[in-house]
């Protein structure tokens, strides 16, 4: 019978110094001796891993992170299919925060970091955002270790509460703003098309910079978004503003809204050249894209559409931010309304002041 391969050459079991049962591997390979003990159960992604780094060539290990700093978590994430089925836009900006956490930290065994030392990092990050962004990114580099390299250990970010932050996000376009943009820019007119694009479909920078011809079939406007992969299929009938400026492009062209050399803008292209032109029309600063996508979002709202229509429109999946803009529209309609409940009251302030005059005058009278 043929004797069975090991799976871990060189790994047995053995009692430290404390009298603790571990896993010790002793090798020599070309004339290198190995003698470690891997720190993990035996058989899983962590074990194989800290077993592969201490048998790699000395020229090769220097060129990987130690398994055990946050480093390695990752770069290992970052190799994974959970990163590369992100959209193009998530990876990016992810990307972005996770070199940041790598250089700041990475050096750091992940089993030793304190909750203390989250909200030292968090502070360091400035707005309580980018810190709730941090704290996020940790947060999940604990689970990915835990899940994929079958860490045990202390979690220090569920010790750590995000800050409160009380905000609606990014600025609405107000119905008074959307008026002198159109009044400053007249129909036919590139900046027209673009912004009754992007109020039309609730598209975003990189969706609308790519929008053409060919996502016009049978009278319909369909795109997919480039961030969360939802369809968005919207009729043109119901978009008259849209439609008048659609039809009157007489050229041929590959993109609706292009730059001038007439290839397309990019994602960052075409929200700066956006932000230019409002800034030409005399609006405030915060009059971006993601601003008017969110007035076609709350008017839609304001207008008793449900979640699932608004979810639609913006071409998301989840119904959280539908949820949002529907209850900013409650609000306004259930104050608006209580302050028409007030038509049926008396007017307070003149029956007060009749009833103290005539309480002063029985005053007078009695004495």
């Amino acid at each position: 019978m043929a004797r069975r391969e090991k799976k871990f050459p060189g790994v047995s079991k053995a009692i430290d110094r404390h009298g603790k049962s571990r896993w010790r591997l002793r090798r020599t390979i070309k004339g290198r001796k190995i003698d470690c003990y891997l720190d993990a159960v035996y058989g899983s992604e962590e074990f194989r891993a800290q077993y592969e780094a201490a048998i790699a060539e000395p020229d090769e290990r220097q060129h990987r992170a130690d398994w055990r700093t946050i480093g390695f978590l990752i770069e290992d994430y970052l190799g994974s299919k959970a990163f590369s089925n992100l959209a193009v836009e998530t990876r990016y900006a992810k990307r972005l925060r996770l070199d940041w956490i790598r250089e700041t930290i990475g050096h750091a065994h992940y089993a030793d970091l304190l909750p203390r030392h989250v909200a030292t990092l968090m502070d360091r990050k400035g707005g309580l955002e980018a810190a709730n962004r941090l704290h996020k990114e940790l947060a999940q580099l604990y689970k990915w270790a835990a899940g994929k390299h079958g860490y045990t250990g202390a979690n220090p970010t569920t010790a750590i509460e995000r800050h409160k932050v009380e905000s609606d996000g990014f600025h609405t376009w107000t119905y008074e703003q959307v008026g002198q943009f159109r009044d400053f820019y007249a129909t036919g007119t590139k900046e027209r098309l673009a912004f009754e694009l992007v109020l039309g479909t609730g598209a975003a920078r990189q969706d609308a910079a790519r929008m053409g011809p060919l996502n016009i079939r049978g009278g319909v406007i369909r795109y997919v978004r480039g961030k969360t992969g939802g369809k968005v299929e919207l009729p043109l009938a119901k978009l008259p503003d849209l439609a008048r400026e659609l039809s009157a492009i007489t050229d041929s062209r590959d993109v609706f809204v292009s730059r001038l050399d007439g290839k397309p803008y990019t994602r960052e292209g075409f929200g700066n050249w956006f932000a230019q032109m409002v800034q030409e029309a005399g609006l405030p600063t915060e009059c971006r894209v993601h601003a008017l996508r969110k007035h076609g979002a709350m008017r839609l709202a304001e207008a008793g559409a449900t979640e699932a229509q608004i979810a639609a429109f913006l071409g998301h999946r989840s119904h959280h931010e539908a949820r949002r803009y529907i209850a900013a529209a409650n609000r306004q309609t259930l104050a608006s309304s209580g302050l028409d409940l007030l038509k049926n009251l008396p007017n307070l302030d003149h029956g007060l002041g009749k009833t103290t005059l005539q309480v002063a005058e029985k005053k007078g009278t009695k004495s």
